[in-house]
């Protein structure tokens, strides 16, 4: 075997130990940082002890998609700010329940322009700060501590026994797209039949159950007449923010009061401008409503509140409990019209009527081929605020660089496996370098071999300016010579520039050449 043959192989050896090294490391890293970190709140987690399982948001995931309304659910694990990338964005949700980490400027941008310009949907169910950059673009604040309410708060039991009562465990009795004035005005309850047509879903309430949510309060914006804003639910008057104990008379912890200490709050932006299929099956110019909801606590989408089956094994507490007393509860707010059902459900049948009515639906320009089918609507679960499990972690923050290139479901694979061959073929085939040095001499110089004609300058520019007047337009050889002088001129526009192509009297010095191709630079731009 030769000297450069042995060398080969030792450079292969190295880098592949060196590949392997690194590649066990970063794997290794990512193991220990997210080691002991159970994912919660993640609409794909399906299996693990049942406590976890409560936590989880795949119940919601499961009565929107195929198991229920037939939505067509999806999710991202990257960023949101491949948000008006998407398909359809007037069509599309994104739902963001419970972000361990905080969004970046350009996130909070892209989602502001979703709602604001693209017309998207986006509901995000916080109990912290993290979502604070998003609602600072739509003048909105979450505070860092849960409120307390004293007067509206539910009972819950652990077989059968009441445990001890926490003020933080709030109920609210909220409209889906409707604000009562007065709010101690009792709501007509919404039946089954009521959640299935918008006119009468419009004119009633259904009681939601939050387990420690925060505040969300709307900063007043004069300059912003263009969006509705809706408080839909609020606590009572006597609640305040518990930032340093559980006293009301601690005056560390303020007292907003009434619509201050919002819980739900709606943003409407109607009047946006989108292409959809209207009548017949043609495309045009519709007019859709930019929405988006914020949700003081996420916990309103968990398992054990969304589902009226686990709300029950994990001990909530009607109305007609005697665990209550005097206490009022959410029925005090709600008029049964003599039906005697005042019952909460779960919630998610006012937050599955509520998407519905974020949705286009009921938009009489777009065609009823598309707003009457469930599946020509789009709801995007945000998994990349969620801390992942220690097996998966490598996998997802892999992908999750690769869906910032694309977010094309072949083109992911197509690029992880170029990227296996290219690593490869760089270990397996390496080049042996030539034994060989570069001689710069500046004694030999000569001039150049094919020297351009001066006669030929003028034919040269006007042939320079016509490619690029065929490429900007988009045009072939063949149909760019096919155009008639008058057509071509309607393409050029500047006077200066037409009068090169087609005087051929006229003569241009050096200097007048070099500012008409500054100017054809500039053409098009």
């Amino acid at each position: 075997m030769t000297d450069g043959e042995s060398s080969k192989v030792k450079l292969e050896t190295w880098l592949l130990a060196g590949f392997i090294v690194a590649l066990l490391l970063s794997t290794t890293i990512i193991i220990i940082t997210s080691s002991n970190k159970d994912t919660v709140y993640s609409a794909y987690v399906t299996d693990g002890d049942t406590n976890l399982q409560y936590q989880q948001i795949s119940t919601m995931r499961s009565s929107l998609g195929d198991e229920g309304k037939n939505y067509v659910v999806a999710n991202t694990m990257s960023t949101p700010m491949l948000v008006n990338d998407w398909r359809e964005p007037h069509r599309t949700m994104l739902v963001v329940a419970a972000p361990e980490k905080p969004f970046d400027n350009a996130e909070a941008d892209a989602i502001h322009d979703f709602v604001t310009q693209k017309g998207g949907k986006v509901i995000i169910a916080a109990n912290s700060t993290n979502a604070q950059t998003v609602a600072e673009k739509f003048d909105v604040k979450f505070f860092d501590a849960p409120v307390v309410d004293p007067n509206r708060y539910y009972e819950v039991t652990d077989n059968g026994v009441a445990t001890p009562s926490d003020q933080r465990k709030v109920w609210a009795v909220a409209g889906v797209n409707k604000v009562w004035d007065d709010q101690f005005e009792r709501r007509e309850y919404c039946t089954n039949d009521d959640l299935e047509d918008s006119s009468k879903y419009d004119k009633c309430a259904l009681p939601i159950l939050f387990h420690r949510p925060t505040a969300i309060q709307v900063l007043e914006n004069a300059d912003d007449s263009t969006r509705d804003t809706k408080i839909l639910a609020h606590a009572s008057g006597s609640a305040f923010i518990a930032r340093e104990d559980m006293d009301p008379n601690n005056r560390n912890n303020p007292v907003l009061g009434g619509n201050n200490t919002g819980l739900i709050v709606r943003m409407d932006y109607p009047g946006i401008e989108v292409v959809d299929q209207i009548k017949g099956v043609r495309e045009g110019e519709v007019d859709v409503t930019g929405s988006i909801v914020f949700i003081s606590d996420h916990s309103v989408f968990a398992n054990h509140l969304w589902d009226d089956a686990d709300a029950e094994v994990t001990g909530k507490e009607q109305c007609e409990s005697v665990f209550y007393g005097q206490r009022p509860c959410w029925d005090s707010l709600l008029s049964n019209n003599g039906t005697g059902n005042t019952e909460w459900n779960g919630n998610q049948d006012y937050f599955v009527t509520m998407i519905r009515d974020m949705m286009e639906h009921d938009n009489e320009e777009i065609s009823t081929v598309i707003t009457s089918e469930n599946s020509n609507f789009y709801i995007v679960f945000d998994e990349s605020r969620h801390v992942t499990s220690a097996v998966s972690s490598p996998f997802t923050e892999a992908i999750g660089a690769i869906v910032m290139l694309t977010s094309d479901t072949l083109l992911k694979w197509l690029i992880i496996l170029n990227l296996v061959a290219l690593l490869s073929i760089a270990i397996m085939v390496v080049p042996e370098k030539e034994n060989w040095r570069h001689v710069f001499d500046l004694t030999r110089f000569r001039e150049r071999p094919n020297k351009v004609d001066p006669n030929q300058y003028i034919p040269r520019v006007r042939e320079s300016l016509m490619a690029k007047v065929r490429q900007f337009n988009d045009l072939t050889r063949d149909e760019m010579i096919r155009k008639t002088p008058s057509e071509v001129q309607s393409m050029v526009k500047d006077p200066r520039l037409i009068e090169l192509l087609y005087s051929q009297q006229r003569s241009y010095s050096n200097e007048e050449l070099r500012q008409l191709l500054q100017q054809i630079r500039r053409w098009g731009k």
